[in-house]
């Protein structure tokens, strides 16, 4: 998957943990627990929901590597196998 199918994919499981969010007002260098006012359920959610869409699991103690949009893409881009 490559940076932009990440950004995608990370906007689209924010959207099911927050589905009352409008996802193109997300700055996404900005802390989404501020920003969106979400709590560590929706960040163990979005963690979960990245490990299904991905295959990518995001141990807990990684959780604050994934609080911003560009976290997220930068953690699974660099944690996914490349390409074969």
């Amino acid at each position: 998957m490559d940076e932009n199918a990440l950004h995608a994919t990370v906007l689209r499981v924010l959207g099911e943990v927050a589905p009352e969010v409008d996802l193109t007002s997300v700055d996404p260098g900005e802390d989404l627990r501020d920003q969106l006012d979400l709590d560590s359920m929706d960040i163990l959610n979005l963690a979960i929901g990245l490990f299904q869409a991905t295959g990518v699991e995001v141990p807990e103690r990684d959780y604050n590597r994934i609080v911003t949009v560009d976290g997220a893409v930068g953690y699974l881009a660099q944690a996914m196998p490349p390409p074969a």
